[in-house]
């Protein structure tokens, strides 16, 4: 990819000193390592909307009709209808910035995307609110990978994430120069087994719809197959999931592996199964077996190489 991937960030956990209280929450990885590899696009909704800082602590409350009010802790005021007409202004805006995703603010009463304290009418929380930004932001991108900066340090959650959005610009990149059959089918082709790791029934249901290009009109047939493939990405690979596509890989070998080599693949994959060494471990055999016996069909997959060696993504998972 010649240009970096660009993703929308809470501004804080850049180390931005935006919060109520004046500081910030700077996430490292996020910052540093993951910040190497892609162009952020901060955001800071109460900032932004023309709230000083530092100032009084927001609040989400419940509503009479039951709805969700950001309301400051103390004072009481109500600013949910200025939050809101100006969060669905900055969505538009944010149509022009290219986003292949965002990363929220965990737990804030504007940013959190979900999981958020919301206040009854007795000040008793219950942890099932959803920022005002991060809603509206939701329901204008509902295909965008998102995620909360906590979740991340879940290295599972954290693998899936960056896959997704490394998937979705690689998607972007297709539909950039027009919408083509051929190059469906080349995406498709080249995503089978990342796909298979998410959801075989979606990477068949997927394979379907391929089918059918020439039978139905062009654009009718992306949206359907963008809806599916970002559908499919929010599943979590799983162990067994992946152990499977793995299995899947070695049969692409059954001809060029010598006995020996065929014993200590499935060796490796049983250590990965049993959970005693991490998916790199496998996916660095293949790949090394890839370029020996330079195989064609799993060179082009991108489930072997979804995004960066550097960010040890694998390592842990």
């Amino acid at each position: 990819m010649e240009d970096k991937i660009r993703i929308g960030i809470s501004a804080c956990l850049l180390g931005e000193k935006v919060r109520f209280d004046g500081g910030h929450k700077l996430d490292r990885f996020l910052a540093y390592t993951l910040g190497e590899y892609v162009d952020y696009v901060p955001v800071c909704p109460e900032v932004e909307v023309g709230l000083p800082t530092p100032r009084e602590a927001l609040r989400l409350v419940r509503g009479e009709a039951g709805e969700a009010r950001l309301v400051f802790s103390r004072s009481g005021g109500d600013i949910t209808a200025r939050m809101t007409d100006w969060a669905r202004r900055r969505v538009r805006d944010l149509e022009g910035e290219g986003l292949c995703g965002f990363i929220f603010k965990a737990k804030s009463p504007s940013s959190g995307m979900e999981r958020v304290k919301l206040y009854d009418r007795n000040g008793v929380p219950k942890k099932e609110g959803v920022g005002i930004f991060a809603r509206v932001f939701m329901e204008h991108f509902p295909l965008l990978p998102v995620e909360e900066e906590g979740r991340l340090h879940d290295p599972r959650l954290r693998e899936n994430f960056i896959e997704a959005v490394f998937t979705f610009r690689r998607w972007r990149d297709c539909r950039k120069d027009g919408l083509d059959a051929g190059r469906l089918v080349d995406f498709h082709t080249r995503h089978k087994l990342l796909l298979m790791a998410h959801s075989v029934e979606h990477y068949r249901r997927m394979g379907k719809l391929v089918a059918e290009a020439g039978k139905r009109p062009l654009s009718e047939l992306f949206e359907e197959y963008q809806r599916l493939l970002m559908e499919a990405m929010r599943l979590k690979a799983t162990v067994s999931k992946n152990a499977n596509v793995l299995m899947h890989a070695m049969g692409y070998f059954k001809k060029d592996l010598s006995p020996d080599e065929k014993q200590e693949l499935l060796e490796v994959i049983g250590n990965y199964q049993r959970e005693h060494a991490p998916l790199l471990v496998p996916v660095t055999l293949v790949n090394h077996y890839v370029r020996k016996y330079d195989e064609p069909y799993l060179k082009r997959q991108h489930y072997l190489n979804p995004h960066p060696l550097e960010l040890q993504l694998r390592n842990h998972v």
